[in-house]
């Protein structure tokens, strides 16, 4: 689902390409999140839980560091429901974002919650017994203002920008200072982006998006705007459904909508439009770096 797209670069890097600078660029390129190699991920993964945990001791929790096969687990359940195929999912739930919101913080969720999976039984189990006034203090710790961006959910979408608490303190000291803004791409996808046909393919897809009524320019910008809508409209994800005003509700009610309708489109247009470019171009880009 997250296939990055951006548009406005130039066209420089991608001559290197054919030569031992690019060449040596690609090498470097791993194919997990963030361009890392999986043990790179997995090494990632493993230093920022544990730093968590320090600063959720050092703030009066107890937080038990996740293992790599829990992350990936919160990871790959986004926009995922056993028995639910992700064409079908995205018509049903958009991203599953407004659609599934309650209030709940992650770890009270029912059904559907990557962030609940990503943190693992334990932390469940442990943010379950306490107080409610612990709960709200114990999640502040955690996750700062937005409850919705745990760990692998921020690393399944390559966006750590709404993370807060120990969790952004945790993932800074391990990340690069780019990858942790709003705007950060990884490496192998913004080399796609740097060929000419990629940019056209992007040209049509900005085009049949605005003929939908959307103003997205590429397929990721998406997916974060109606992160940011919801974030706004919830303070963080921390108003209860039923606590609501009705100006809220009808709020939530319209980005639900909002949130289905482009979604669809969005799916509709990177299946045709903008991946079938993007294999291609990426099948030419690992077939130089093996010569």
């Amino acid at each position: 689902m997250n296939t990055a797209i951006r548009a406005g670069v130039t066209l420089s890097v991608l001559v290197c390409l054919a030569g031992p600078a690019g060449a040596q660029a690609l090498a470097g390129m791993g194919t997990e999140e963030f361009g890392l190699s999986p043990k790179q991920l997995v090494e990632a993964i493993e230093k920022v839980e544990g730093l968590i945990a320090k600063c959720m001791r050092e703030q009066g929790f107890e937080y038990v560091a996740v293992d790599y096969q829990t992350v990936r687990k919160g990871m790959d359940a986004d926009k995922s429901m056993p028995g639910v195929s992700e064409k079908e999912f995205i018509r049903k739930f958009g991203y599953g974002l407004a659609t599934t919101y309650t209030g709940e913080p992650p770890q009270l969720a029912m059904g559907y919650s990557p962030g609940r999976v990503g943190l693992g039984k334990k932390n469940v189990e442990i943010f379950k017994g306490l107080a409610p006034a612990d709960r709200v203090a114990y999640n502040r710790a955690l996750l700062g203002e937005n409850a919705g961006a745990t760990f692998a959910v921020s690393l399944e979408i390559e966006n750590f920008s709404l993370t807060g608490g120990c969790t952004r303190k945790a993932v800074a000291q391990v990340f690069k200072p780019e990858q942790m803004l709003a705007t950060y791409y990884n490496p192998k996808d913004a080399q796609i982006n740097k060929d000419p046909r990629m940019k056209a393919a992007l040209r049509q897809y900005a085009a049949e998006m605005r003929k939908s009524g959307f103003a997205y320019d590429h397929p990721d910008e998406v997916e974060h705007d109606i992160r940011k809508r919801l974030a706004a409209l919830t303070n963080g994800g921390t108003i209860l459904v039923d606590q609501m005003t009705p100006a809220q509700l009808a709020g939530l009610k319209d980005l639900q909508n909002y949130e289905r309708r482009v979604a669809v489109k969005n799916f509709q247009l990177t299946e045709d439009v903008i991946d079938p470019v993007a294999d291609k171009i990426e099948r030419e880009m690992f077939a130089r770096r093996s010569q």
